[in-house]
């Protein structure tokens, strides 16, 4: 069946555009400029799809939408958006819009918005189907209304994904690298800042690799003393040493045939570089104390926040170890990087304190909005997390209030984020010498306010040659 499409926008020549390129791919499109004449259209014709501005000149794309749930409940919504509203389209979603796409965009990705829902507009709608206003009632969550059904199971879960696809340009330029290695068995190094996510970049690697129904097994590489390294990677027999009551499998053979994400690799220990490599080369591992060795199938995934290249310069890092990490690298972009995407991991991470704490906070006060605009976010996504989530904890109503946000994201000047030099070196080490002011050379108090482990703060200080 054709499928018969309401566009509302105020951009005439955008609107023709959209419903040109609808209409050659087989759809009915009926264009309109203002929400007054769209609510005329849905009066007097049945649509399966409302397109709409969130901006409209007489009212905006969110009443628009909550008169369509009221009153006309088999017609779905999509939101068109701009960067700035996203926050505001993400909200739509919870009120049951079908999705929302960010300005500018492409019609191919209107298209494939459409195409995802498909299975939804297959179903038929009815002139009988409108509701008068008499008999305008709460949307259900019965099979009658499969629109708010159908998003609230796409949209990904805290319990079931931590990845957050994201809208900005080095977002999509991430996500499509992590998609496009995904398939293969290439050893993957990610590199970013601390905080940035690289374990969920990775277990997404995972997910869209081959061996996504295998184990997905994560080492954090910094907490493991190079005393019992070998026992953590390849594991050991019973009696091998003091202390091995029993027979033990290493991390290589728990991920056989899946994947093995090893985090903070740089912090490894020369001899353990020399093990790893080994394992790697031959694919095969010796428990210690162990005369056999055990055939393992492990795609690698490792990460690091410090420049490896420099590591091996300085001989604290083997070059053919690292080229055999590096088959294929990923920058995982900074929250700075990525600042259109700040509202929709905002929005994740409210939603996972909401589940955790039992709250219902709905979102942010416009204080916490302006905030959080101008906060430069040295710890990146961990940092944001746990201030979300400290924030849910210590609300008492539906809006995060500014009294409950961290001082030092309050009193973060906007001059300071403008003129801040976002080069990951210079900014990076920037960030560590005001951390070290602002907590009077306490180093663990200044670890702690990056957000970063003490041994990590010891290395940049190094690497970044900073005396106290």
């Amino acid at each position: 069946m054709t499928h018969k499409i309401l566009i509302v926008e105020d951009d005439i020549a955008f609107g023709k555009m959209l419903a040109t390129f609808l209409e050659r791919k087989n759809f009915s499109v009926t264009t309109t400029s203002t929400g007054t004449d769209g609510k005329e259209h849905l009066k007097k014709e049945t649509f399966d799809l409302l397109i709409t501005d969130l901006k409209l000149p007489d009212t905006n794309g969110m009443a628009l939408l909550e008169h369509v749930k009221e009153t006309y409940s088999n017609t779905r919504v999509i939101l068109m958006t701009g960067y700035a509203e996203v926050n505001t389209a993400v909200e739509a979603i919870k009120k049951g819009a079908l999705d929302y796409i960010s300005k500018p965009f492409r019609p191919e990705e209107l298209l494939m918005i459409i195409e995802q829902a498909s299975e939804s507009l297959e179903k038929p709608v009815t002139e009988h189907s409108k509701k008068s206003s008499s008999q305008q009632k709460p949307a259900s969550s019965s099979s009658t209304e499969p629109k708010a059904v159908q998003k609230e199971e796409s949209k990904p879960k805290p319990s079931e994904s931590n990845f957050v696809t994201g809208i900005s340009e080095s977002s999509k330029k991430f996500n499509q690298y992590l998609k496009l290695v995904g398939p293969t068995d290439m050893c993957v190094l990610i590199q970013g800042e601390s905080g940035t996510g690289k374990e969920v970049a990775a277990n997404a690697i995972h997910k869209f690799s081959n061996r996504s129904n295998r184990p997905f097994v994560a080492v954090d590489c910094g907490a493991i003393p190079k005393e019992i390294a070998s026992s953590e990677f390849f594991g050991h027999v019973k009696g091998s040493f003091t202390g091995a009551v029993n027979d033990k499998k290493g991390h290589f053979e728990a991920a056989d045939t899946g994947t093995l994400f090893l985090d903070e690799v740089g912090n490894l220990s020369y001899e353990n570089q020399v093990q790893l490599l080994r394992a790697l080369q031959e694919r095969k591992i010796k428990p210690v104390g162990s005369n056999t060795e055990i055939h393992v199938d492990v795609r690698i995934i490792s990460a690091t926040n410090e420049d490896l290249t420099k590591a091996v310069e300085e001989g604290r890092f083997r070059e053919d170890l690292y080229h055999r990490l590096n088959e294929f690298s990923i920058h995982i972009p900074s929250l700075r990087e990525r600042s259109e995407d700040l509202f929709l991991f905002t929005e994740f991470f409210l939603e996972q304190a909401n589940q955790s704490l039992n709250k219902n906070v709905m979102g942010l006060s416009k204080e916490v909005e302006a905030a959080f605009k101008q906060y430069a976010w040295p710890g990146n996504l961990r940092e944001l997390k746990n201030i979300i989530k400290r924030s849910v904890l210590l609300t008492p109503g539906e809006q995060i209030p500014l009294d409950v946000i961290p001082r030092e994201v309050v009193t973060a000047k906007e001059t300071e984020t403008k003129t801040t030099d976002f080069s990951k070196e210079s900014n990076e080490k920037q960030l560590i010498l005001n951390a070290l002011k602002e907590t009077e050379n306490n180093k663990s108090r200044a670890a702690k306010l990056l957000n970063i482990t003490r041994k990590t703060l010891y290395n940049k200080l190094e690497q970044y040659d900073i005396e106290l």
